[in-house]
């Protein structure tokens, strides 16, 4: 149940701050005034409309179950929004996105647009059917539990069936591609450092024949070794230093000159292809490394393509008799759904007689399996389509459906918010939305704006939205106001004795 709600900035609001308890709530007042504006701000606190104040409030004092998208309970629960550049939805001080909070707030909280036709979607409707089942059969819960966990590995099997025709169709020509492959790699059979190990020899290749040359020319130091260690002695300087640093020389001469010998034998054609064969391989894999782990991989995929045809097989029988079993599961609930209908009919029409409707016809056809079964619920008015009845005739069958689910579902402490439910209709047809509003009332906490003194006179809060300029306001009604709002929507702005005696009589 909504206890109080805030709003700052709501367009032709200032500020808005009201106080509710449970039943009927009804806001009227002259067109214009405001009403909607009310009720769209209530609806934007919960992601079902755009936001318009620049900030709002709501407090919920009902256990919402909000751990399931992360938050913690509170009590109160406290939704906000606040609108800068862009809008910002908390619950309890912790952010949400809008499209989670729309849909979590489905859960509490019902709105019965004139363009939302949810009631009459064909999942609602089998819910309402699968309720009425619960209600006498509890075992039937964990028939359909059991139905939804079939359905679901039904997909995946078909999915991976799917999958595996495709690898079937596609076999020549991914096993061609996975030959070719390993066919590549293979015939250049590369090891993972080569490519370091022969760019290193080239790279003494293109200078050996510039290094043989300075080396040939630089050894001739060594003819003079023994003339610089006697000119060292007569001179009485130690020659250990130079010795040394000769030595040094020589051996890295000889390193150089059994390098070079060891490149004599390398044939430079030869190794700048295989440096060639190499680098096509790093293009195409980003690496020798990952060559090789490629080469591993084709093969193990060329081995599972022999057996393709084996799992094909084994995928259509495990799939062919997973759909025997759901089916049989479905047309099983279907049977029960086509027993439940005697009751949806009975109970929908009972109230559809309180709302001076003819008779609703709720029929079964078999449809194409989906993920409540095979069943497709059909619904006329005397035989009239659905989308060509007038949309008061539209707002009350809904209000006969809404109705009959109650019987079978616990609403108590969900909100549900009407727009305009009783417009464009007779005062004997808005007094039969009242008297089924206020049976509803007795499980929802139900918004409502009105236009009808009927309906208005049933409500336990009853508020009134002016406008004076551009400024609207809104105020509870104590008893003798709602009689002057009451004759009001009777006779219009001129009151007569005979609308002011008949308001009384409404409120009885």
């Amino acid at each position: 149940m909504i206890e109080r709600f805030y709003a700052k900035d709501l367009l032709s609001f200032s500020e808005v701050s009201l106080e509710f308890d449970k039943n009927l709530i009804i806001f009227t007042g002259p067109s214009g005034a405001g009403k909607s504006i009310l009720l769209n701000a209530l609806l934007s606190l919960f992601g079902l409309k755009d936001a318009q104040a620049s900030s709002a409030e709501a407090s919920i004092d009902a256990y919402l179950g909000l751990e399931e998208i992360g938050i913690e309970e509170d009590e109160p629960n406290i939704f906000k929004l606040s609108k800068q550049k862009s809008t910002r939805y908390l619950i309890n001080n912790q952010q949400i996105s809008k499209k989670s909070l729309s849909k979590f707030s489905a859960n509490f909280v019902q709105y019965l647009g004139v363009k939302n036709l949810d009631e009459f979607s064909n999942e609602n409707l089998l819910n309402l059917l699968d309720f009425i089942i619960i209600k006498d059969e509890s075992k039937y819960e964990d028939e359909l539990e059991n139905f939804k966990i079939k359905f679901t590995l039904l997909k995946e099997k078909e999915d991976e069936y799917q999958k595996l025709l495709q690898k079937s169709q596609n076999l020549i020509d991914l096993k061609s591609l996975a030959e070719f492959e390993i066919s590549q790699i293979k015939s250049i059979s590369p090891k993972e450092d080569e490519y370091e190990e022969l760019m290193l020899q080239k790279k003494e290749l293109s200078k050996k024949e510039k290094l043989e040359e300075l080396l040939n020319e630089a050894s001739k130091i060594f003819e003079f070794e023994h003339k610089v260690t006697e000119a060292l002695n007569l001179l009485e300087t130690q020659s250990e230093i130079f010795d040394e640093a000769m030595n040094d020389i020589r051996v890295k001469f000889e390193d150089a000159n059994q390098r070079l010998g060891e490149l004599e034998g390398l044939d430079i054609e030869q190794l700048l292809s295989r440096l060639e064969d190499l680098a096509s391989l790093k293009r195409k894999y980003g690496g020798i490394k990952e060559a090789l782990e490629h080469l591993q991989k084709r093969e193990l995929e060329l081995s599972s393509y022999e057996n393709i045809d084996f799992e094909l097989a084994k995928s259509e029988k495990e799939l062919n008799e997973l759909k025997k079993e759901v089916h049989s599961i479905a047309q099983k609930i279907s049977l029960k759904r086509q027993n439940a209908l005697l009751t949806l009919n009975e109970r929908s029409n009972y109230y559809l007689k309180l709302l001076y409707l003819s008779d609703l016809n709720f029929s079964i056809k078999e449809s194409p399996l989906h993920h409540l079964g095979l069943d497709e619920v059909m619904l006329s008015l005397k035989d009239t389509p659905l989308e060509k009845i007038s949309s008061g005739e539209l707002n009350r069958v809904r209000l006969a459906i809404l109705a009959t689910k109650s019987e079978y579902t616990n609403s108590n402490g969900k909100v549900l918010i009407l727009d305009e439910i009783d417009a464009n209709l007779s005062g004997k047809e808005s007094m039969s939305i009242a008297k089924v509003l206020s049976q509803l009332a007795k499980q929802y906490q139900i918004f409502a704006i009105s236009h009808q003194p009927q309906l208005s006179s049933k409500a336990q809060m009853h508020f009134l939205v002016t406008k004076n300029g551009d400024k609207s306001s809104v105020k509870l009604l104590n008893k003798d106001e709602r009689i002057d709002e009451l004759s009001r929507m009777i006779s219009g702005e001129k009151i007569t004795k005979e609308a002011k005696d008949f308001a009384i009589s409404l409120l009885g």
